[in-house]
């Protein structure tokens, strides 16, 4: 089993930071591609980063400039950097990443947090 927590959300301003983290353990042989996504209420969920195992990165238009998505690949934790933050931010932030199980084992595995609440005020 593969188990993905996030941390640090919560209530800022706008014009304010938060930083998540999501750390990946378990039953785990590489992590490869990581990401972070949301969902506001009454919403889909969207894709805001992602990041490969690599460190190439790619962004959601609305957050470009804004965000910055990092990873520890020794700690399989992966982070977000929000700056200058706007109510249209606020919904829950889930991570999920890619990952390969077993060395003998190809085959990749999506796995999900149980997301962090992220509240934006005016």
């Amino acid at each position: 089993q593969v188990q993905l927590v996030e941390s640090g959300g919560g209530l800022v301003q706008a014009g304010g930071s938060l930083r998540l983290s999501c750390a990946a353990s378990g039953s785990i042989f590489s992590v490869n591609s990581m990401g972070w996504y949301r969902q506001a209420p009454g919403k889909q969920r969207e894709l805001v980063a992602v990041i490969s195992s690599g460190g190439s990165t790619n962004y959601a238009d609305s957050v470009k400039g804004r965000f910055t998505i990092s990873r520890d690949n020794a700690k399989n934790t992966m982070f977000l950097q929000m700056n200058s933050l706007k109510p249209e931010d606020t919904a829950v932030y889930y991570c999920k990443a890619v990952v390969r199980v077993q060395p003998t084992v190809s085959a990749t595995f999506q796995y999900w947090g149980q997301g962090t609440q992220v509240t934006v005020s005016s």
